[in-house]
C-alpha cells in the first residue's frame, strides 16, 4: 500500500463483490484505492447463477470467476475462507474471524443473502439440505446416492433449479410449493400452468398450495406431513423457500435497516453511514430487495464509478430475466404484472405444444411494456430490448403477437431496435455501445465483441442478439465477416467440402497442399476428418484419420472427468434383447463403470478406462451390439414409442420404421449431431418435433418435420411434407441430410443451418423437393453410397490388433495405471508445482528451485520409450518412466519429435498425449482435449492465453529408437509423479475419478 491511498473493505465475496473488484480494476486508473476483500467462503467468487451445472461436471473450477493470480495482478488483497466479524465505526476498523484489523476509509457490504429455512417441525433432520453453495450442492450428491425419492419445498426459481438437480441425480422429485402456482413473482396463472405440464412430463411431480406441516422421521428423512392431513414418503428434502438478507454485521454496528430487514441505501448506494456502501441481495433500495444478479451488477458498477469520481445514481433496476427450468424456457420482461389501468396484454397460447406468450401493451398499443414467456423465449432479446427502450412500436400489437404471422420479426429485428435498447442485461450494454466497438474498436467477431464490451460474459442469453447485431453492424459498415475456417485455411467448410469432392482430395496432408498451409489445428483436423468420412467414409481410426479427430472420435467413445470414456451401444428403436440388457449388466459390475437409461432410449455406461475399451467393446458385439457413436458429429439415435405394436392409438408401426431409420443412417458424419424421431400417432410421445428429423404417423403415412432441436436453444422442426409413404419418407430425408451436410458450416446443428438459410423452408423445399438446382439425384447418390459402406467402427478395432493397440495406456509397456484425478480438499485454486521441484528430493525444498535448473545442475540421462513406429504419425502416445506419465509427440510432417509432461495442468487428468497437435502462427502446439488450452511443445507455455504451463523434454532419435532426455529418476519423479505431487504440501486428496 502506498501512503496516499485510500482503503476500501469490501465485505462479501459472491458474484456482485467481484464485479464491483472488476470495475475497480477497470476505473481506479490512478490506484487511489487499496481493495481489501473478505471471503467467506473456501474460494473466490464463483458463478453462482450457472450452480445446477456442476451436477453434470462437478468441477469447481469451471464456476470461478476469475483465477487468484488476477487478484494479485489487481493488487487485491483476497482473504478466502475468512468471514469479517465486526465493524467498528468508531475507529474506522472491519475485524475478521482469523484475527485481522483492517483499517477503512470505505466499507462495501457485499454479503448477499442467506436461505430462508421456514421454522417447520423436523427441519433440523439428517437429509434436509439448503440449495445455495457448492459445499451443499457436494452434500446433496452425497446424501443423493442414500436415497431414491426428494423432496423440494419451494416452486420459486431456486426452487426448481434444486428440482432439476434432484432430478438429474436419478431421484424421483416432488416440487412442494405453498402458492397456487409456480414461479409466483415471474409467471402467471396461465403460464405457470403451462410450465407445471412441461415439467410433470419430464417426470417431477409438482404439489401447489400445498403447505408442510412436519417433517416425519428418526433422526433422518423419512416423509412429510401436510396442513391438509397428506403424507409423502420422501428421502431427502431440499428447502428453497426464499432468501433473506445477510445484514447481521450491518445490525450490529447500528446501520439502519428496512423493518423487514435489508440494508437501507440511498440512489448513492451509501447507508446511513456516509462511509459505508451495499450493495447486491443485502441492499434495501425504495423498498425493495433485488434477488437478481443483474441489478446487483448494477448497483456495483454504479458505486464503483461514484468512488471513483463519475458519479452516477441507481435509481432502481430491471428485473428481466430469462432461465431454463427443468429444460423449459421462461423469461419475463419489463412490467409483467401491469395491471388493466396501465396496459392492455394480448395472449397466445398452444397448450399443445406448450407454448404461452403473453405481451403488455401501453393503452395506446405503442409500446410494449412487458410480457411472458412459457416454452418458447427466443423472442426474448427483441422483446425485452423495445420494452427497455420504451419507444414507440414499428408494427401492430397483433403482428408483433404472431396473430397476423411474423411474430417478433415483426419488431425488424436488431436493425429495427433504438441505439439505447439494452442488449445485455448483465452487464447493461446498450446497442450503441456494441455498434461503437465494431465501429471504432474494430471488433471482428462477436468474441471480440464480447471481450471488449463484456456483452455476454454473463449468462449469455444475449449471445444470439449479440451475434446478429454483430452481422447486420458489418452489412452497414460494408465490411467483411470472416468465415475463414481457421488460419491455415482461407474457407468456409462448405467450401473445403466442395474442393474435397471435386479433387477427390481424401487425406489432410493432400488437403493442406492444395487448399491450406501450415500444419493444422484444433479446428480444422476435425473438420477435415468429417469432411472425408461423409464422402468415402473411411473407418475413421485408419492411420491416415486418428490422429485428425478430436479424442471422443480418435477412441470412439465420448471422453469425461479424468480421462475416462462412455461406452454407448446402438440400441435401434430402443428395441432390445433380454439377453442383451444382461450383458450390460454383467460388463458393467466386471469393469466398474455406472450405468444410465437416457433420454434417448439407451444405456449408457460410464468410466470406463481407455485400454480397456478394447476388451469391453469385444463382449458387446460378441452380444449383437454395434457402436452408438455418441461420440460422433453424426446420428445418435432414432427415439421411438411404441406405435401401433403395442399402443391402442397406433396409427403406423413406429418402431419398425424407427429401425429401419436408425440402420439406415447410423455412422453417417454430419456438422454436428443429428436426433431422430418415429411417433405412431398424433399424441407424440417420441417427441418428434423436437429432432432434427421427425416423423409423425397419419392414418396414410408419416409427416416429416426437418431441423428442430430440443437442446440449448429449443427450436421445434418445420413440417416439409405430409402423409408419405415409407420410401416417400426415406428419399426426402436422404435430401435434407446431404445437402446439410454439404452445405453447413462447422459445428452448426440444422436448426442452425435452417434459420441462416436465405429462404429458409421454402428455398430447402424447392431444393429437395422441386429440385431447383438440379441435385436431387447426387444427394440420393451420395447418401446411398455412405449406407452401403457403412461399418461399425467398434467391429474394425475390435478385429484388427493394430487398431488395438492404439487404444494401449502406455506405448513403452503393459502396464496400466488408474485415472487419477486431482481434487483440493477446499477446492480453491492449487498452486502451480509443475515448474518446481516437489518434496524434499536431494536437498532442494518444495518452490525453492527451478524444475528447470534443477535438470541443467543434475547429470541427465537418454531413457528409451519405445520404436518410431510405435507413436501414431502427427500425434501423440503416452510413455511411463518410474512413477512419471508422459507423452511423446511425433510431429511428422515438421520432421520433429516432442515430450511433455501428460498431466493437464487445468484439468490435473492425464490426457495430453491425446491432444490433436498443429501449430499457430508456425509455433508447434498441443490441444489440451480437456478445455482445448493449446500448449507450445517447445517451451510449454500455454498460447490460449491462460496462465498454465507444462514441462518439456529433448527428444532423440537413435536409429530406429525414440529416446527421452530426463534428469534423474529421483527428481523426475519428485516433481512430476502422482505419489509425490500429492505430498508436496499442496493440501490435496487424491479421488479416484
Amino acid at each position: 500500500m502506498t501512503q496516499h491511498q485510500k482503503t476500501i473493505v469490501v465485505i462479501g465475496h459472491g458474484m456482485v463483490g467481484h464485479r464491483f473488484c472488476e470495475r475497480m480494476a477497470q476505473f481506479d486508473e490512478s490506484q487511489t484505492y487499496r481493495i481489501v476483500t473478505f471471503c467467506e467462503e473456501p474460494r473466490a467468487a464463483y458463478d453462482r447463477v450457472g450452480l445446477t451445472s456442476f451436477f453434470a461436471h462437478r468441477d469447481a473450477e469451471q464456476l470461478m470467476l476469475a483465477r487468484l493470480d488476477w487478484y494479485h495482478e489487481q493488487g487485491f488483497e483476497l482473504h478466502i475462507g475468512d468471514r469479517a466479524t465486526e465493524i467498528d465505526r468508531e475507529r474506522k476498523v472491519v475485524k475478521s474471524e482469523k484475527g485481522l484489523a483492517i483499517a477503512y476509509d470505505a466499507v462495501v457490504l457485499a454479503t448477499g443473502s442467506y436461505p430462508f429455512v421456514p421454522p417447520i417441525p423436523g427441519v433440523e433432520k439428517s437429509g434436509v439440505f439448503v440449495y445455495r453453495t457448492i459445499e451443499d450442492l457436494e452434500k446433496i450428491i452425497e446424501y443423493g446416492g442414500k436415497v431414491k425419492k426428494a423432496a423440494v419445498i419451494g416452486g420459486g426459481l431456486l426452487g426448481l433449479e434444486a428440482a432439476k438437480a434432484a432430478f438429474d441425480l436419478g431421484l424421483e422429485t416432488h416440487v412442494i410449493e405453498f402458492a397456487p402456482r409456480l414461479m409466483p413473482r415471474q409467471v402467471d396463472e396461465a403460464g405457470s400452468r403451462i410450465l407445471k405440464d412441461k415439467i410433470e412430463e419430464l417426470g417431477v411431480q409438482v404439489h401447489l398450495g400445498t403447505a408442510t406441516d412436519e417433517i416425519l422421521g428418526n433422526g433422518s428423512v423419512e416423509g412429510m406431513k401436510f396442513k391438509d392431513g397428506g403424507e409423502l414418503d420422501v428421502g431427502m428434502i431440499i428447502v428453497s423457500a426464499g432468501i433473506r438478507p445477510r445484514d447481521e454485521l450491518a445490525k450490529e454496528c447500528g446501520i439502519e435497516l428496512g423493518p423487514r430487514g435489508g440494508i437501507l441505501i440511498d440512489d448513492e448506494l451509501r447507508t446511513s453511514d456516509p462511509s459505508i456502501f451495499a450493495i447486491g441481495e443485502v441492499a434495501l433500495h425504495q423498498n425493495m430487495i433485488y434477488g437478481l444478479v443483474a441489478p446487483g451488477y448494477e448497483m456495483a458498477e454504479k458505486l464503483a464509478a461514484n468512488l471513483c469520481g463519475d458519479t452516477q445514481t441507481f435509481n432502481g433496476a430491471d428485473m428481466s430475466t430469462k432461465l431454463k427450468l427443468m429444460g423449459v424456457d421462461v423469461a419475463s420482461f419489463g412490467d409483467y404484472e401491469a395491471g388493466p389501468e396501465a396496459a392492455t396484454s394480448l395472449v397466445a397460447e398452444d397448450p399443445f405444444s406448450g407454448k404461452y406468450k403473453r405481451l403488455f401493451f401501453s393503452k395506446d398499443g405503442k409500446k410494449l411494456v412487458g410480457g411472458i414467456l412459457v416454452g418458447d423465449a427466443s423472442e426474448y432479446g427483441t422483446l425485452s430490448a423495445f420494452a427497455k427502450a420504451g419507444e414507440d412500436l414499428p408494427a401492430a400489437p397483433t403482428d408483433i403477437m404472431g396473430l397476423n404471422g411474423g411474430g417478433g420479426a415483426a419488431l425488424g429485428g436488431v436493425e429495427a431496435m433504438p441505439d439505447s435498447a439494452q442488449i445485455c442485461s448483465c452487464n447493461n450494454v446498450s446497442k450503441a455501445q456494441i455498434c461503437s466497438a465494431i465501429e471504432d474498436q474494430e471488433c471482428d467477431s462477436p468474441a471480440a465483441v464480447k471481450a471488449c464490451t463484456s456483452a455476454g460474459s454473463g449468462c449469455g442469453g444475449c449471445m444470439p442478439l449479440v451475434t446478429d447485431l454483430f452481422n447486420a453492424e458489418m452489412k452497414r459498415l460494408g465490411r467483411t465477416v470472416n468465415k475463414d475456417l481457421c488460419e491455415h485455411f482461407a474457407y468456409t467448410r462448405q467450401e473445403l467440402f466442395d474442393i474435397c469432392r471435386v479433387k477427390k482430395i481424401n487425406n489432410f496432408e493432400d488437403l493442406l497442399k492444395e487448399a491450406g498451409h501450415g500444419e493444422g489445428c484444433e479446428i480444422c483436423k476435425p473438420t477435415a476428418a468429417s469432411i472425408f468420412a461423409s464422402l468415402f467414409n473411411d473407418v475413421i481410426v485408419d492411420p491416415k484419420h486418428a490422429t485428425l479427430q478430436d479424442t471422443n472420435d480418435r477412441f470412439l467413445a465420448n471422453m469425461q472427468r479424468g480421462g475416462l470414456y462412455s461406452v454407448v451401444p446402438r440400441v435401434p428403436g430402443g428395441e432390445i434383447l433380454p439377453d442383451q440388457l444382461i450383458v450390460l449388466g454383467q460388463v458393467a459390475k466386471k469393469y466398474g463403470l455406472y450405468s444410465k437409461i437416457t433420454g434417448g432410449q439407451r444405456v449408457d455406461l460410464f468410466g470406463a478406462k481407455m485400454q480397456d475399451l478394447p476388451n469391453i467393446w469385444e463382449e458387446l458385439i460378441a452380444a449383437g451390439f454395434e457402436s452408438g457413436h455418441a461420440y460422433g458429429k453424426a446420428l445418435r439415435t432414432v427415439k421411438s414409442c411404441v406405435g401401433s405394436s403395442w399402443c391402442r392409438y397406433g396409427v403406423q408401426d413406429s418402431v419398425k420404421f424407427a429401425i429401419q431409420v436408425e440402420e439406415r443412417y447410423r455412422g453417417i458424419r454430419a456438422p454436428h449431431k443429428m436426433k431422430m424421431a418415429v411417433s405412431g400417432c398424433t399424441r407424440e410421445c417420441a417427441e418428434a418435433q423436437s429432432k432434427d428429423f421427425g416423423l409423425i404417423a397419419t392414418e396414410t403415412g408419416y409427416n416429416l418435420y426437418v431441423c428442430g432441436n430440443g437442446g440449448q436453444k429449443p427450436r421445434h422442426a418445420d413440417l416439409i411434407a405430409t402423409d408419405l409413404s415409407e420410401e416417400e419418407t426415406i428419399k426426402l430425408m436422404d435430401r435434407v441430410m446431404m445437402f446439410y451436410i454439404q452445405t453447413a458450416d462447422r459445428l452448426t446443428r440444422t436448426s442452425v443451418w435452417l434459420e441462416k438459410m436465405e429462404g429458409g423452408l421454402d428455398y430447402l423445399k424447392s431444393v429437395v423437393i422441386d429440385d431447383k438446382l438440379g441435385i436431387c439425384d447426387e444427394l440420393e447418390r451420395q447418401m446411398q453410397f455412405l449406407v452401403d459402406t457403412y461399418q461399425c467402427e467398434w467391429k474394425a478395432v475390435v478385429d484388427d490388433p493394430k487398431k488395438r493397440k492404439f487404444f494401449q495406456q502406455f506405448v513403452n509397456t503393459d502396464e496400466s495405471e488408474p485415472i487419477i484425478e486431482m481434487v483440493d480438499e477446499r477446492g480453491q485454486q492449487r498452486p502451480e508445482y509443475w515448474s518446481k521441484v516437489g518434496g524434499d528430493v536431494l536437498g532442494l525444498k518444495v518452490g525453492e528451485v527451478d524444475f528447470a535448473e534443477a535438470r541443467k545442475s543434475a547429470n541427465t540421462r537418454l531413457v528409451t520409450v519405445g520404436k518410431v513406429w510405435d507413436f501414431p504419425q502427427n500425434g501423440g502416445a503416452a510413455v511411463k518412466v518410474g512413477k512419471v506419465q508422459l507423452a511423446v509427440f511425433h510431429f511428422d510432417s515438421r520432421g520433429e519429435w516432442y515430450a511433455t509432461q501428460n498431466m493437464c495442468p487445468h484439468k490435473k487428468a492425464f490426457v495430453l498425449s491425446r491432444g490433436i497437435i498443429g501449430d499457430k502462427q508456425n509455433t508447434p502446439k498441443v490441444s489440451c482435449p480437456l478445455h482445448k488450452n493449446n500448449f507450445s511443445l517447445q517451451t510449454g507455455e500455454c498460447i490460449s492465453g491462460e496462465d498454465y504451463r507444462i514441462e518439456t523434454f529433448p527428444v532423440h532419435i537413435l536409429e530406429d529408437d525414440v529416446m527421452l532426455e530426463l534428469p534423474s529418476q529421483d527428481i523426475l519423479d519428485a516433481a512430476l509423479s502422482t505419489e509425490n505431487f500429492c505430498k508436496t504440501g499442496c493440501s490435496s486428496t487424491c479421488a479416484t475419478a
